[in-house]
């Protein structure tokens, strides 16, 4: 397995241009089964995600390239409604071609997801959706099998969901762009990258209103066109490089992204003391001394989000001051809490709260990403610690982070990839 070899200690600083959201991208990627038709969506980011999904679609016949950060899928030429175990289970984002292949097709077959450790992120609310929906949905030697109603068109229904899902909200909207009759959801996930979805699926002709808002209603259609679509830039992604900055008396420049995404996390580091500025394209964060304590409690869209939590904590561990982290969206989030804490940070965990004690420095030592996002506050970490840090099993930050390396080292950061 490849590691990172950081030597530190960097400051922080430089521009870097941001690539389009991973978690915006995959739902795009599996609307492409939708129209009968060739679909154009750029902006993709070079990622394992990614490529597993590319992988998976043509797995269904569709001729599909990505060719630099361009995508062509030509989905006229689908011949299985299959996800086998293989592909699926490195990325649980593969659930979502459940909902298109079933709204085309009246039948598919997803094996049940894998990805990242944290929590128990169950796929019963997608499920319940499509049910409501009128399919008939099995779940046998860890495959679901679903099957739309007689006539092999889903039917629209008035559906809640219990809890607020992202991916449940994307998957659903996409099979009821294509069901007869009008379909009404409440409770839906609101997240910028729900929104691009919608966004580019009224590009393919589909008639949803309600975008951005807990309710939406789509009027199912006969059928949809191709389009050409661009992916939103990453705000996760944006946050992290501008953390680095806070953490190392910086001065980081983010360009091709926005802070209407991020405007939970661009108040935190004002909070922090970081001066931060913006334009419609960049983000630009400033940092001198050290940064002061604050409280974080994840929630939500446009709570503060939890992808960006680990970022902020090892922000915190150099802060003046005790900080205080509550983690409401997923369980078993506190997974790098060991690692930094090898690195001299000091925290205390008490269920979904973390206690961190600001500490003067990080110290260097070997370390293992644990999670896609946690991962990044590692790298950050080791860049800020006076000497030598690896960071072993990084196919996690590959999974989230395009070209991270040359990113870092643009940043003043002394990276190296050992091969594994």
């Amino acid at each position: 397995m490849d590691k990172f070899k950081i030597t530190g200690k960097s400051r922080i600083a430089g521009e870097v241009t941001i690539s389009g959201s991973k978690n915006a991208a995959l739902p795009l990627l599996a609307a492409m089964l939708l129209p009968n038709d060739e679909t154009v969506l750029h902006n993709v980011p070079t990622l394992k995600d990614t490529e597993t999904l590319v992988k998976l679609i043509a797995g269904t016949g569709v001729n599909i390239k990505k060719d630099g950060n361009t995508v062509v899928a030509d989905a006229r030429t689908v011949t299985d409604y299959y996800a086998p175990y293989e592909l699926v289970r490195t990325m649980r984002a593969s659930i979502l071609v459940l909902g298109p292949l079933l709204a085309r097709f009246g039948e598919a077959e997803v094996s049940l997801p894998g990805g990242c450790s944290i929590g128990s992120r169950p796929v019963d609310q997608h499920l319940k959706a499509f049910e409501a929906l009128g399919a008939t949905i099995t779940v046998e030697n860890g495959y679901v099998k679903a099957k739309a109603p007689a006539g092999g068109r889903l039917i629209g229904c008035d559906f809640s969901f219990d809890m607020v899902t992202v991916g449940g909200t994307e998957n659903v909207i996409m099979a009821a762009a294509l069901a007869r009759g009008t379909t009404r959801l409440e409770n839906c996930a609101t997240e910028p990258e729900v929104v691009d979805l919608a966004n580019m699926l009224v590009a393919m002709g589909a008639k949803i209103s309600g975008i951005g808002t807990t309710t939406m209603i789509i009027e199912g259609v006969d059928s949809l066109h191709g389009c050409e679509y661009s992916v939103i830039a990453d705000r996760i992604e944006t946050g992290s490089y501008l953390a680095g900055a806070l953490m190392s008396e910086g001065d980081v420049l983010t360009k091709n992204t926005s802070a209407e995404f991020l405007h939970p996390v661009l108040k935190k580091f004002e909070a922090m003391g970081a001066v931060i500025t913006t334009g419609d394209d960049w983000i630009r964060a400033v940092m001198k001394g050290r940064p002061k304590a604050v409280d974080i409690r994840t929630q939500v869209h446009p709570g503060f989000p939890t992808d960006m939590q680990a970022q902020l904590m090892a922000v915190c561990c150099l802060a003046e001051g005790t900080s205080t982290i509550i983690e409401n969206i997923f369980e078993n989030r506190f997974m790098h809490v060991p690692e930094l804490q090898r690195m001299g940070a000091k925290i205390r965990v008490d269920g979904h709260t973390a206690i961190v004690e600001g500490v003067e420095k990080f110290t260097p030592a070997p370390v293992m990403a644990t999670d896609l996002r946690a991962s990044m506050s590692l790298v950050m970490a080791a860049a800020c610690a006076e000497g030598e840090s690896i960071i072993d099993r990084i196919y996690h930050i590959d999974r989230g982070y395009d070209d991270v390396e040359n990113k870092l080292k643009a940043l003043g950061v002394n990276i190296e990839r050992i091969k594994g």
